[in-house]
């Protein structure tokens, strides 16, 4: 494989990880609240996995390489934006998100009903063959979609894992149902490329495919990844979720024997004082 491939990265993906990461460190430093260790390995993760999904993934895709095209929409859709909301704590997130002109939008956009199907029109329409064939062949087209995947993407997954309590997240009954019906959309764009009989995307039968894989058979490989590996990752995470919810259920708070009432001794007098008092 050749070493351009890895050094090769548009100089945009650069600016924008260098950017992302001076406001967080920025943010960290000049804060009176602490940023966890926990938060700073997400954040850390975070800019590498965007680092390897818009670097190297990005020109094996560019190579004709379906199958990375579908690895790099899916690290952008559901594996950074969960990441990043786990990254960014409440105090650093709410005076921007929580502002005047943005909390309006912010209330709207968070709505699980319009998070979901702002998330899944982009995803539907960035896969039908016109807008995904133009996206191959023209730049500002592919990083537009690049864009609206990671927006997108973050708002779908604001309803599990929101960290502002002025924007709260499902209860979890309510999140493993949505991500359940994330399936949908999902199997829809991945089921009729997998099964298709011929290639589906023009722009693949153009020119060679890296790993000497036919187009057809990076075609089949990519809706795989899309269909099976997409649901097999939601499943796992409404399982943890599952689990999540049944400690929370199991957490049945108990009365310290120390914290019963303490029964006094009636000041009332007994019979046989009263009758010992009155024979005197």
């Amino acid at each position: 494989m050749d070493l351009d491939v890895i050094t090769d990265i548009h100089p945009s993906v650069i600016v924008g990880i260098i950017g992302l990461s001076a406001l967080y460190i920025a943010g960290a430093i000049k804060s009176t609240n602490r940023v966890t260790r926990t938060q700073w390995f997400w954040f850390a993760s975070t800019v590498a996995l965007t680092f390897f999904t818009l670097g190297p993934v990005d020109e094996w895709a560019e190579r004709r390489s379906f199958w990375m095209h579908m690895l790099q929409h899916f690290n952008q859709t559901f594996v950074i934006p969960p990441m990043l909301l786990m990254a960014v704590p409440a105090w650093m997130l709410r005076p921007w998100v929580l502002s005047r002109p943005i909390k309006p939008i912010a209330k709207i956009a968070t709505n699980p009903f319009v998070a979901f199907f702002l998330f899944s029109g982009v995803f539907v329409m960035a896969h039908s063959q016109q807008v995904f064939d133009t996206m191959c062949r023209n730049e500002q087209v592919h990083i537009a979609i690049h864009l609206a995947f990671m927006v997108t993407g973050t708002l779908m997954w604001w309803p599990i894992l929101s960290p502002l309590e002025e924007l709260p997240p499902l209860s979890y009954p309510a999140q493993i149902f949505y991500l359940f019906l994330l399936m949908i959309p999902m199997t829809a764009v991945a089921a009729p490329i997998t099964l298709a009989y011929s290639v589906v995307y023009p722009w693949y039968l153009e020119g060679p495919h890296p790993w000497g894989l036919t187009p057809m058979d990076d075609q089949v490989l990519g809706g795989l990844l899309m269909w099976i590996g997409q649901g097999t990752y939601l499943m796992l995470v409404f399982t943890a979720i599952f689990v999540r919810w049944q400690r929370t259920e199991d957490e049945v708070p108990t009365v310290a024997a120390s914290s019963r009432p303490i029964r006094l001794v009636s000041s009332r007098p007994s019979r046989q004082s009263l009758k010992a008092s009155g024979s005197r």
